[in-house]
């Protein structure tokens, strides 16, 4: 029979070769490229390991190492794919906009560990923290702005202060996550006749900026016409101003060379004029012989209308001339 001695130096020798054993496995560990690490002294917390590599640390049950992945990852608020479906949860991205009108609105959000430690024993669930926190960023911001901006051109100003106010709630909460970025997927109204109710206000909208631009280009050239016509219309009368003052002047000095003629020679002037004029009329006089003794006047023309010569067509200048 073996001695108590001997049992006693067997169950030694096997203790301590656990022992030995235990913390030479416990003793290392390895951090990948896409891992961080956290390392826990009796369950607090110690520090938190980035480096990839091999590390030693006490053995076990004196610390332990929690290592958690450094990727970023995807928060899908309002709906989630699977195999290669699309589920949407409508109740999550039902929201009311600034000017009371309801939309649906889902979202992407990137996020990662930013403070594993704060990660794991900060919150129990620190993702559905984010995802709550990420509805009311959202449906605060949609709060506050019309329907007209959300559908349209408002949806980068609302990623902007979505992803300000997300950030500012991941500090207060103090949960180890931080994020990277947020993607506004769809903002629609919630059913077929809304959404075509509002696009016919949008098609009227539209419509009606077409027609003022048009307006306002039509009254843009007649303006411009009208004032081409006033520009022609004033260099015509200021260029008709100066011929006729030309003209009046040249009929000023015509009288005023005849009246110094006149007033040298009155008779012989007044002789010149006179027979000046009828050389003027009677070419174009034309000669009838009246016969009035009975009831029918008859007329004998010398010169018929067709040999009768027409008087040369006068000008303005001429007419005032005479």
């Amino acid at each position: 029979m073996m001695s108590i001695k001997r049992i006693y130096t067997a169950v030694f020798l096997i203790i301590l070769a656990a022992v030995i054993g235990s913390v030479a496995l416990t003793s290392w560990y390895t951090v990948d490229q896409s891992e961080q690490a956290v390392i826990m002294t009796f369950g607090k917390v110690e520090e938190g390991i980035s480096e990839p590599g091999l590390h030693f640390k006490m053995p076990w049950p004196i610390q332990e190492v929690e290592k958690i992945s450094k990727e970023t990852f995807s928060l899908q608020f309002g709906y989630e794919e699977k195999d290669g479906e699309i589920v949407e949860f409508t109740k999550d991205t039902k929201m009311i906009t600034g000017d009371e009108n309801i939309v649906l609105a889902d979202m992407v959000v990137m996020w990662k560990i930013s403070d594993p430690g704060k990660y794991l024993f900060n919150s129990n669930d620190p993702q559905d923290i984010l995802y709550n926190a990420t509805s009311a960023s959202l449906r605060s911001i949609i709060g506050s702005t019309e329907i007209d901006e959300a559908l349209t051109s408002g949806k980068g100003q609302i990623e902007l202060e979505v992803f300000e106010l997300l950030t500012s709630l991941m500090e207060t909460y103090d949960i180890g996550i931080s994020v990277t970025s947020v993607n506004l997927q769809d903002v629609e109204l919630p059913n077929a006749e809304v959404r075509k109710a509002f696009t016919d206000v949008t098609d009227a909208r539209e419509m009606e900026v077409t027609k003022t631009n048009e307006a306002e280009r039509y009254q843009s050239q007649r303006m411009n016409e009208a004032e081409g016509e006033k520009a022609a219309i004033m260099a015509k009368a200021e260029g008709e101003k100066a011929a006729r003052t030309e003209r009046a002047r040249g009929d000023v000095a015509k009288f005023n060379s005849i009246y110094a003629e006149y007033a040298n020679a009155p008779e012989l002037t007044r002789k010149r004029l006179i027979l000046e004029t009828m050389e003027e009329v009677l070419p174009y006089a034309e000669i009838f012989i009246m016969n009035d003794d009975g009831n029918t006047m008859k007329y004998l023309p010398i010169r018929s209308e067709s040999s009768t010569p027409k008087p040369p067509a006068t000008t303005e200048g001429s007419e005032n001339n005479e």
